[in-house]
């Protein structure tokens, strides 16, 4: 169960527990769908409409982006930026499992709620997620920055990365796109843990008595069904905070088409909103909802997994 449920305190799984299972889920998912992040970065940052009828489109499709890429950068290109990626996702996952743990069981001891609420879920995995951004979102903004330069590269390394960003753009360059990140993970990360419990509960009623017992297909599926969901909802935040993270980068994304520079979150909107349309809000959906569907699925996977695993493994101990 993900969030403190009173029903399950024989779980006895420790604060420490979580943060390491947290961490476990992100650094593997993180392996195995950073090939579609790379892709939906490149899609997000392409101003030209993702279509075969535009010339000056680098990329129009998740299969001709991935066999562009890998002709003109190789297959490593596909885990550009791997290591803060990495950093992210372990530093991320164990924040956000262990806050929201807290957060739940906070709730539940003052008799506000009951935990288990679909609005307790929503507010406490979107809090919780803030907190998990506000400790990693310089990584983040490295990670976008290595996924989305192209060939020759401006960085070589993660030490080069850090060292030419606060010299040449100062120390708020880490902080670049905080406030449609937290505008935007809010309800994203609220949405996945409100939806991921309210899935599990339609899975079960839905489900015969026999198809009950793999429980972690059900993890697995409720955690695919969340994050598509969730991303729908939130995806043009997605969008902006991605355009605003590579402000003072153009020289290094000249090669992939058209740059635009942006004053903020309101004047990014509009921007995109003039020259591309409606439409210009949601380019590299298809990538991104693939992505999340594995990355939500995954991590609520692994993450139920490691602490099944931690109860069993104390359980027989004792």
């Amino acid at each position: 169960m993900v969030g403190y449920d009173p029903r399950a305190d024989g779980r006895n799984v420790s604060n420490l527990e979580v943060a390491v299972a947290g961490s476990v889920s992100g650094l593997v998912t993180r392996v195995l769908i950073s090939p579609l992040d790379v892709i939906k970065i490149r899609f997000q940052l392409q101003i030209e409409r993702l279509s075969r009828s535009d010339p000056n489109a680098k990329y129009h499709g998740i299969l001709q982006a991935g066999r562009q890429i890998l002709q003109e950068e190789g297959p490593t290109a596909f885990w550009k930026g791997h290591i803060p990626a990495q950093l992210l996702s372990i530093g991320y996952g164990a924040v956000q499992f262990l806050s929201f743990e807290v957060l739940t069981e906070l709730v539940h001891r003052a008799s506000v709620r009951d935990a288990r609420d679909f609005s307790v879920h929503f507010v406490c995995g979107g809090l919780s997620a803030c907190v998990a951004t506000l400790a990693v979102h310089p990584v983040d903004v490295l990670r976008t920055r290595f996924a989305a330069q192209g060939e020759p590269r401006v960085y070589k390394t993660l030490r080069n990365a850090v060292v030419t960003m606060y010299r040449t753009e100062g120390p708020l360059v880490f902080y670049k796109g905080l406030n449609p990140t937290l505008i935007a993970i809010f309800p994203y990360a609220g949405f996945q843990f409100s939806f991921y419990s309210s899935l599990k509960h339609a899975y079960e009623w839905a489900m015969p008595a026999e198809g009950k017992k793999n429980g972690n297909f059900k993890n697995l599926l409720c955690g695919s069904g969340a994050g598509v969901i969730s991303k729908t909802l939130t995806y043009p935040l997605d969008l902006f905070k991605k355009r605003l993270q590579v402000g003072g980068f153009e020289q290094a994304r000249a090669s992939f088409g058209q740059v635009r520079s942006y004053k903020g979150l309101l004047d990014c909107a509009r921007q995109v909103l003039r020259e591309e349309g409606a439409q210009g809000c949601f380019k590299g959906l298809a990538p991104s909802l693939l992505k999340a569907a594995l990355s939500t699925g995954f991590v609520f996977f692994w993450y139920e997994l490691f602490c099944n695993l931690f109860h069993h493994v104390k359980k027989a101990d004792s």
